[in-house]
């Protein structure tokens, strides 16, 4: 089905430069939650790069300076931490983390046979508005685009096969047509060319992900055959 696989972990670290850590001095605590960064993420993501021997790229900085999983014109593209910039100091942090890891990913997807496959790797808070989510699994896609529906059938099945005790849903807990980096990269790329997949994990395996890994990858590698 697919000629070339990459993986990239928008959310792999919680990084803050120096010379901006005053935006954070109320409230550092904030950076070692599920808003500053997605914990688990960025070592299931090396540990898939390791095992399935495909290109990884992180962003490691802060999703509360610069969200690398929006699109520019989002407005979530700075938090109410680092929306306090001027315009100038926005502009370098797009400049120099935004542009330079989103087209990273690009490359290497402009260099890969096509059609190629990308997984971007997040994970999710367990709660949301005070209520616990019943997903442990999340496989995002555009339903409308038939090689990334045909695939994430399969994958799916992967993970339950794998993971008989666990929940997998297609499209949750956040639909895959929500602005992202996948979503933006579809606009580029035509059906044929490009599968842009979000798999989500939930965040209460963070502590104890090498539990599970070995199992996400023999779905994960299941599924491209």
């Amino acid at each position: 089905m697919f000629k070339s696989v990459i993986l990239s972990c928008e959310h792999a670290g919680n990084q803050v430069s120096e010379d901006l850590e005053h935006l954070f001095s109320k409230n550092p605590e904030v950076l070692n939650t599920h808003r500053g960064w997605d914990p688990g993420a960025w070592k299931l993501a090396q540990f898939l790069s390791k095992k399935l021997n495909i290109d990884l790229r992180g962003c490691h900085t802060t999703r509360l300076l610069i969200e690398a999983n929006r699109s520019p014109e989002n407005p979530q593209l700075f938090s109410e931490y680092s929306n306090k910039l001027s315009e100038t100091e926005k502009e370098i942090l797009v400049n120099t983390i935004y542009h330079p890891y989103r087209n990273k990913v690009e490359g290497l997807i402009a260099q890969s046979a096509k059609p190629v496959l990308h997984l971007s790797i997040h994970s999710f808070t367990p709660f949301w508005n005070g209520v616990e989510r019943d997903v442990d699994i999340g496989i995002l896609f555009d339903p409308d685009r038939t090689l990334e529906n045909e695939y994430c059938q399969q994958l799916k099945l992967a993970f339950q096969k794998e993971l008989p005790n666990h929940c997998i849903r297609l499209n949750e807990p956040y639909k895959g047509t929500d602005d992202g980096f996948t979503t933006w990269l579809r606009k580029r790329y035509p059906n044929k060319v490009y599968a842009g997949i979000e798999i989500e994990v939930n965040q209460k395996y963070a502590p104890q992900l090498s539990v599970i890994q070995q199992e996400f990858f023999l779905a994960i590698e299941a599924s491209l055959k």
